[in-house]
């Protein structure tokens, strides 16, 4: 089964409040930030030294299918991504998986002013419209409170929960049938 990677769309997507666009090489600094914070790197392994960062991210990181900038008055604030999710993870709700599974992480100073849910619907709305009827996959830790609160507020349902990497895992699956609220 050939697997093919979740296409790009043709131009930026606007909210009311945000832009997810291609990434820049203006947002380098910003990528090293997020993946620098020991707030960000709680439930996702960890944060990485700023100085390895520095040598390891690319002029222009970020550039690939299905990874969104998500800018808010000029600056990356976060990012969302929707990526084919391979058949080495444990859950799928396809046989041989590569369902799309959505992703997303923000600088904390972005935390609980909505971006997530805003940026995230958008993500989820563009993908409904450019491969109608394919469901999208979530798994985040049962201890991240807040990305299992925004879940739900997604539409995701509960498919399973699991051990890996060892804490709790929650796994849920959207369809584009019933649009997020």
């Amino acid at each position: 089964m050939t697997v093919h990677p979740v296409p790009r769309p043709a131009a930026p997507i606007s909210t009311e409040r945000l832009v997810l666009r291609q990434s820049e090489a203006r947002d380098r600094a910003a990528f090293i930030e997020l993946f620098a914070s020991p707030e960000v790197g709680t439930y996702i392994g960890g944060s990485r030294p700023r100085d390895e960062l520095e040598r390891a991210v690319p002029e222009v990181p970020g550039r690939r299918p299905g990874l969104f900038v998500i800018e808010l008055g000029g600056a990356m604030i976060g990012t969302v991504e929707l990526n084919r999710r391979d058949s080495e993870h444990r859950s799928h709700v396809r046989p041989h998986a590569g369902e799309a599974e959505l992703g997303y992480l923000f600088l904390p100073e972005a935390w609980g002013r909505g971006y997530a849910a805003e940026a995230c619907a958008a993500a989820l709305g563009w993908f409904a419209d450019a491969l109608p009827g394919e469901p999208v996959v979530l798994c985040t830790q049962t201890a991240n409170e807040r990305s299992m609160r925004l879940a739900a507020r997604l539409g995701f349902t509960e498919l399973q929960r699991f051990e890996e990497w060892g804490a709790e895992q929650w796994f849920g699956a959207w369809s584009p049938v019933t649009p997020p609220a």
